[in-house]
């Protein structure tokens, strides 16, 4: 199996942790290089919060078990780039 390099989830969690403890944490795990993460949404009870995670070889058991551990729950993965190198989307006439 190829090698995960970059990954896109959507994630629902609480607002506490704060976003920016959030993600440090998830930057400790082992294997990821490097995590964005973009508030979305927020309500009175949850934040829905979209994050990015690139590295060598990720590990999306250890990812979805942090965030667990965060009181967050992944909603969907969005991207996944595997391989030796990470492919940028480029539009295409497809795209309109």
């Amino acid at each position: 199996m190829a090698a995960v390099r970059r990954l896109v989830i959507d994630v629902l969690k609480p607002h506490d942790p704060p976003l920016l403890t959030f993600t440090d944490q998830l930057a400790e795990i082992a294997g990821v290089d490097g995590v964005t993460s973009s508030l979305i949404e927020l309500d009175q009870e949850v934040q829905n919060v979209k994050v990015t995670f690139e590295g060598d070889d990720l590990d999306f058991e250890a990812i979805d078990e942090t965030i667990e551990h965060l009181g967050g729950s992944v909603h969907s993965v969005d991207q996944v780039a595997c391989g030796d190198a990470v492919v940028t989307d480029r539009r295409t006439l497809q795209d309109g």
